[in-house]
């Protein structure tokens, strides 16, 4: 499963402050924990706007690749800091902009950069119409904002396409309009890559972690081969070893062996 580690995010008080201080130890020691546990990218969200947001994600994309070769996710809406963001990364390893959507303002502001730019791309299912109610509504914009990228080059295999999760908290129906619109985008367009916000789904609820857990081998069955998680969750991680080998995703269960002898299955 491709992991985009979640952790490095403004809008966590201890993040904020370690921006904010310029803790690069703090920063650095997230980043590097992260890529050993198994992230497959570094997400980096500064949470802040304006000319702080600029200066705020180059200072940690250069932080974080001081400290591990794994690509960074550029989590950001500002297509001003987006490009600060290419301008600051070194790393050979492609990055990842998160996200682009199908909002009219978006594309016509971020298409032809995003498009040029070479990164992976998490195509998140918004429009003009605002939160999709349905699995309906998810693969229609999900299946547009594809299009739209592939129509301005963009090569299906960078395609991560996000579903969009609501927390269970204020729609019952999400976790099934999700898994639904995970497995028709799946056979409707099988080169691209579905992520999720997975935490998003256990908002407000008790033992958010089960919850999550639960929905990521539900997503995994379903076809999701993506995830913008905490890889710091030994349990979410053994569970995703898991179900991918009961999805036959795991040739032989090797992975899944070679997981428990090195007791990542146990804790």
């Amino acid at each position: 499963m491709i992991i985009i580690g979640e952790l490095i995010n403004g809008t966590r008080k201890k993040i904020a402050k370690a921006i904010a201080d310029r803790d690069e130890a703090c920063i650095g020691d997230l980043a590097k924990r992260q890529a050993e546990a198994g992230a497959s990218f570094i997400d980096c969200n500064p949470g802040t706007v304006g000319e702080d947001e600029i200066r705020d994600i180059q200072w940690l994309i250069e932080t974080v690749q001081a400290v591990t070769d794994v690509p960074i996710s550029f989590d950001t809406p500002n297509s001003v800091a987006l490009q600060a963001a290419f301008g600051a990364y070194e790393n050979a390893a492609t990055p990842m902009i998160n996200s682009i959507t199908a909002e009219q303002e978006r594309l016509d502001e971020m298409l032809e950069f995003v498009a040029q730019s070479g990164a992976n791309i998490v195509a998140l299912a918004l429009s003009d119409a605002g939160m999709p109610a349905s699995a309906d509504d998810r693969v229609e914009t999900s299946l547009r904002l594809i299009d739209t990228l592939t129509g301005a080059g963009v090569a299906l295999d960078r395609i991560f396409v996000d579903p969009v999760i609501a927390p269970l908290s204020t729609d019952a129906t999400c976790g099934c309009a999700v898994l639904e619109a995970v497995r028709t985008i799946r056979q409707q367009r099988p080169e691209v890559h579905i992520t999720c916000g997975l935490s998003n789904m256990s908002y407000g609820l008790p033992e958010r972690k089960l919850l999550n857990r639960v929905f990521v081998a539900q997503g995994i069955a379903a076809g999701m081969d993506s995830a913008i998680m905490d890889p710091l969750d030994a349990q979410m991680m053994a569970t995703i070893c898991a179900a991918e080998a009961v999805a036959g995703r795991d040739e032989w269960c090797m992975n899944y062996i070679q997981a428990s002898r090195d007791g990542k299955l146990t804790q």
